[in-house]
């Protein structure tokens, strides 16, 4: 039997700015035993910055895990302060982006103590879109994974995931869109737990797939550096103190003062500049 689809029931908002595009990514028990959305919007030209938006998301999600702005596709994100709201089916968040893009997170939560699972996301058409993308990420360990709207253009990941995706066209205001998710996995463990087991050697010339490889190899990189300074410092000390120790040895015949470091001609029995007895 499968297992119950959990959804959000959301109300149609009114009046909005429009978007340009918007990607609804949706990666289902990819770190956490939840799915996590991704909603990565573009505002219409026309929209004068700053911007006011609201967006609401399921309340089964708790809340959002990330609020941001970016000046460019794909690149960096600057987190956005954010009013919310709760009621009894969803939460409403208020932000103003600076610039165009924006870009929130959530784990909404759904039941996942059954080899058979499905997850249904609802777009409530909040604001009216021009453009609208959704990616599915498959989990690892799945299969019969079925996704509907049909998704059928696929790729592989730069993480060794698997994608689903499709351009869905414009979406109206008010207009909800449902993307529901069903697959067979057996494996309690996430994605992400999954793939560290499984994960070949890390290739040195390769960049970190995931955030954990780079916190190591920060953390050896640091060490490195530490005992680079500490070998570097007791060099230099013990340099220093070959340099301020006065030479007892002989050089070419002659020696040097042990009191003063002043050199002595061969056959010196006291030292000519303090007059200290030569060893």
């Amino acid at each position: 039997m499968a297992a119950p689809i959990l959804a959000a029931v959301l109300i149609p908002a009114v009046a909005a700015a429009p978007l340009e595009s918007l990607q609804i990514e949706i990666w289902p028990e990819y770190d956490r035993p939840a799915a996590l959305v991704i909603l990565k919007g573009e505002l219409d030209g026309d929209v004068g910055l700053p911007a006011a938006v609201s967006l609401r998301i399921p309340a089964s999600s708790g809340g959002p895990t990330a609020v941001a702005y970016a000046t460019a596709a794909k690149g960096q994100l600057f987190n956005l302060p954010h009013d919310r709201s709760d009621a009894a089916d969803f939460i409403t968040l208020r932000f103003t982006v600076p610039l165009r893009l924006f870009h929130v997170e959530f784990y909404d939560r759904f039941a996942t103590g059954t080899s058979e699972r499905s997850y249904r996301y609802v777009w409530p058409g909040d604001v009216p879109v021009r453009s609208l993308n959704v990616v599915v990420q498959e989990p690892a360990g799945a299969s019969d994974i079925s996704v509907q709207p049909e998704l059928n253009d696929r790729s592989t990941g730069s993480d060794g995931m698997q994608y689903r995706s499709a351009q869905l066209g414009a979406v109206k205001q008010g207009a909800p869109l449902s993307i529901e998710i069903r697959y067979t996995k057996a494996d309690a463990r996430t994605s992400a737990d999954i793939l560290a087991l499984n994960a070949p050697a890390p290739d040195p010339q390769a960049a970190p797939a995931t955030g954990q490889r780079n916190s190591s190899r920060l953390f050896l990189a640091l060490g490195a550096a530490a005992l680079l300074v500490a070998v570097s410092g007791l060099i230099y000390y013990f340099r220093w103190r070959r340099r301020a120790r006065p030479r007892v040895g002989s050089t070419g015949g002659g020696a040097f003062c042990a009191k003063c470091g002043n050199a002595a001609a061969a056959g010196d029995r006291f030292c000519s500049k303090c007059g200290a007895a030569l060893a």
